[in-house]
């Protein structure tokens, strides 16, 4: 009697191999975000600071009042989340998380002295799939608001280089007018001698009665020099 070829066997291996594959743990989807709708949150320093929903390879856009602009920007985590004023001064600060159910704080000082917190919280592992895409944020307490109508405090850096610049090249403008009205001013002083013309003749006895003593012209107007007791005649 032959022995038994293992082709049940090994097709019974390889069989029960597929069936503890297929029956084996599966990873799940991950779940795809979307977005809520604009929303306003009001800020008080007397408060807990409000809850920002963020979303990994999202960004979450977060809008100072329009009178206001970032000054500076202080975070807990800046590993794993992303924050991004701009290279120009304005109300916007965009945040990312980088890290799925992380959470950190962000700390927003304004151009007019206002101070804003926040807490981050990434949401991908949550329930609910919708993140903030956009935050208004409003001043909760009556001296944060009065200062909005005031004028800033901070002045962004790129804003005051931007004014140094500015003033530099005024300060070079008015040079340069200057020393253009000062050459003007020299060639009309060294010019101006020979425009003048002694050319008029008169009655010396008569003249003098009047008390005028000298009569010139330029290009423009006669001229007339003496100690007159009433106004001369008009000359022709």
């Amino acid at each position: 009697m032959k022995p038994p070829i293992p082709v049940v066997l090994a097709c019974g291996l390889a069989l029960s191999a597929s069936v503890a594959s297929a029956s084996g743990p599966t990873t799940p989807e991950q779940k795809h975000l979307q977005p809520n709708a604009p929303r306003t949150i009001t800020v008080s320093e007397a408060d807990t600071p409000p809850v920002v929903r963020a979303g990994v390879l999202q960004s979450t856009l977060i809008l100072l009042p329009a009178e206001e602009k970032v000054a500076n920007v202080f975070a807990g985590d800046t590993v794993d989340w992303v924050f991004d004023g701009g290279h120009v001064a304005s109300r916007f600060v965009s945040i990312k998380p980088k890290l799925t159910n992380s959470t950190t704080d962000v700390h927003i000082v304004s151009d007019h002295g206002n101070e804003y917190t926040l807490q981050l919280q990434e949401v991908s592992g949550d329930d609910d799939p919708h993140f903030d895409s956009k935050i208004f944020i409003a001043p909760g307490d009556k001296a944060a608001k009065d200062r909005l109508a005031e004028l800033p405090v901070f002045v962004p850096a790129t804003e005051l280089d931007k004014v140094k610049q500015e003033a530099a090249a005024a300060q070079a403008a008015q040079a340069v007018t200057l020393k253009l009205e000062r050459t003007q001013e020299e060639a009309f002083r060294s010019q101006y001698p020979g425009s003048l013309h002694f050319d008029y003749t008169w009655d010396k006895s008569k003249g003098k009665e009047l008390g005028l003593e000298q009569i010139w012209r330029d290009d423009k107007f006669t001229y007339l020099r003496g100690s007159f007791r009433k106004r001369p005649p008009s000359m022709k």
